[in-house]
Formats: structure tokens, C-alpha cells, sequence
């Protein structure tokens, strides 16, 4: 006899951002592990607007929605400077929690979150959806075998063109900046690939000059097994999302590494001396992924999560802030 299907969980979603409205609730949507119950949003007419596309109650403020007892856990979607607040309240409202990326604004504001989770028993994730894209196991197994030799060299690329003028990322006292909205991506991608252990050889940003804002900019890494890693992430490029791991055998390109839409089929690009393959692979949504995971991590009370790396990138991050090379624009 077949068991019967779960309940779904009932989630909560705080903000009302475009990467909410475009790709994560409607994954939720379609997923059966997941009821949309309610939204909240910085202003009312916002979340009704959500609320009447996606079918769910909306509510006057987080704090009523947090509230609620029929909500299991809640999706934060703030700016990045209340990642951790919001985030903090729904831990301590006895909600699990998947806040987007950045998971905060420092490393301190990491710790204390992975602590407070861990704390509660709560489960905890940081919505880098392309951790879970099935091309970088690919990519693991590849060096593991062998494929590419001793690697030497790492370099990774996010960039997208300039935003509107009004958009939140060009706000500072939103979290706005090219590090922490795209800069993430690259130095994650190094933890992933490269392991723990990273320290910051140097780093460049460019700035604005009338506040500072890092509209893009450099880093490199090394790994404790030698491997130097080359970063670029920013806000004044045409659009690049991609990463190349170099051995003393072949050299591997991932050219859609952070943002393959759903329908994409990747490809890995390996060359050698005298000879080039590209492995097309299966399709995959990386965010349906993130959130089957997420379900799942809940009902098994798997709380502790991929904590580590979450710290790790964010300690970069402080050390490229602090020690970065600034070339004002």
C-alpha cells in the first residue's frame, strides 16, 4: 500500500521583491510540499497585489504574519540590510527560515544567526539556488576523477549591466553594492569548489564617489592546497555567470554557472592541448531543488544546514571590505 502523501508545509513569505515575484513563489506554487498561506510586504497595496496573483492571505505587517499559527516556516525577501532581522524574528517566532542571499550583511550577522537556528532546533538556508544545481556535482566528480589533473587556477565570473537608478542595490543603507549582491556568487562558488580554508590575497573595488558604493570589483583568493583564485563580480558589465577550474591536464568551463533558467541545458567545456569536449547535461531547476531540500530538511529535523560555508563566504566578504583597493568613479 502506498503511504500516503505528506501535508504540505505552510509557508510565510516577508517582502515583496521582484526575485519573489518572478521565480521564488512561483515555484512554491507548483510545488505539493509547499502551501503559500500568507504575505507581507513594506507597504499593504504591495502585498495585496501578491496576495491576489498568488492566492494567499495578505498581511498588514511581518509581525502579524509571524503571528500566525498556521504558518511552519518563512521566506525573507528584504532588502539585505534586514535580512537578519527579519530572519532573527521568524527563528525566534519558532519558524524555520529560508532568508535570500546574502544571509546577512556581515559575518557577524551570519554567526548569530546559524546560532540562534541551531539553538531553536530550526532549520536555516540562504537561497543560493545554484549550490544545488546538479552541474557542479558534475564538475566535483570530474576533478575527483581526475578529468583535469592537479588544479592550479580558479576563476569565476558574475556580472550584469547597470541597474535603474532607483533600484534598492544602489542603496546603501539597504545593503546595496555589487559585493554583496553579486560578489557572493564568486566567492561561493570558490568555497564550493576549492574547500575551506580560503584567505584573501587582495582585492579592488570601484567605488562611487559620492558614497562609496562599490559598483564592482575584483578579488583573489588562495586555497590551503595552493589553487589562486581570480573573481570578478559588478554592476557595469554586459552579462556574464560563469567559472573555469584549470589543471595540468585540461581546463573546465562552466558557462551558465549561478542563473540557468530551468529549460537550460547546461554545458561543461573541457580543453585540452589538442582536443575540446563539451558535455551537455540534463536540465535542471535549481531553485525547485533548493526548495524540495528545504521541505525535506524540515520534516527529517535535519537543523543543522550548510552553516560553515555561509560563515566562510561572509569572513571574505568582511576582509575584501576592509582591505580592498578603492578606485573612486
Amino acid at each position: 500500500m502506498t503511504a500516503p502523501a505528506a501535508e504540505p508545509l505552510r509557508l510565510g513569505a516577508i517582502g515583496t521583491s521582484s526575485i519573489a515575484w518572478r521565480r521564488v513563489l512561483p515555484t512554491v506554487a507548483r510545488m505539493p510540499q509547499w502551501d503559500l498561506v500568507a504575505v507581507a510586504g513594506r507597504t499593504a497595496e504591495k502585498a495585496a497585489r501578491f496576495a491576489a496573483h498568488f492566492g494567499c492571505a495578505a498581511e498588514e505587517d511581518a509581525e502579524t504574519l509571524l503571528a500566525r499559527s498556521d504558518i511552519d516556516a518563512v521566506y525573507v525577501s528584504t532588502p539585505t540590510a534586514l535580512h537578519r532581522t527579519w530572519a532573527e524574528r521568524a527563528l525566534l517566532a519558532g519558524k524555520h527560515v529560508l532568508v535570500e542571499k546574502p544571509i546577512g550583511t556581515d559575518a557577524a550577522e551570519a554567526r548569530a544567526l546559524c546560532a540562534l537556528a541551531a539553538e531553536r532546533g530550526l532549520t536555516l538556508r540562504e537561497n543560493f539556488m545554484f549550490l544545488h544545481h546538479p552541474q557542479h556535482d558534475r564538475v566535483g566528480k570530474l576533478v575527483a576523477d581526475g578529468r583535469l589533473g592537479r588544479p592550479a587556477s580558479f576563476r569565476a565570473a558574475f556580472c550584469i549591466p547597470p541597474l535603474p537608478d532607483d533600484d534598492i542595490r544602489y542603496d546603501p543603507r539597504l545593503g546595496g553594492g555589487a559585493l554583496l549582491d553579486v560578489g557572493v556568487y564568486p566567492l561561493r562558488a570558490a568555497a564550493l569548489l576549492l574547500g575551506p580554508g580560503l584567505e584573501v590575497a587582495g582585492a579592488t573595488l570601484r567605488t562611487r564617489a559620492s558614497d562609496g558604493l562599490d559598483l564592482s570589483g575584483q578579488v583573489l583568493l588562495t586555497s590551503p592546497s595552493g589553487v589562486l583564485a581570480e573573481l570578478a563580480f559588478g554592476f557595469e558589465h554586459t552579462y556574464a555567470s560563469t567559472y573555469t577550474l584549470w589543471g595540468d591536464r585540461a581546463r573546465l568551463t562552466v558557462t551558465r554557472a549561478f542563473t540557468p533558467p530551468p529549460s537550460h541545458q547546461p554545458t561543461l567545456v573541457i580543453e585540452e592541448q589538442d582536443r575540446e569536449e563539451r558535455l551537455t547535461l540534463p536540465a535542471a531547476d535549481q531553485l525547485a531543488l533548493l526548495l524540495a531540500e528545504f521541505a525535506d530538511a524540515i520534516r527529517t529535523g535535519a537543523s543543522a544546514g550548510p552553516h560553515t560555508d555561509a560563515v566562510a563566504v561572509m569572513e571574505l566578504v568582511d576582509t575584501v571590505r576592509t582591505t580592498a583597493r578603492r578606485v573612486r568613479l
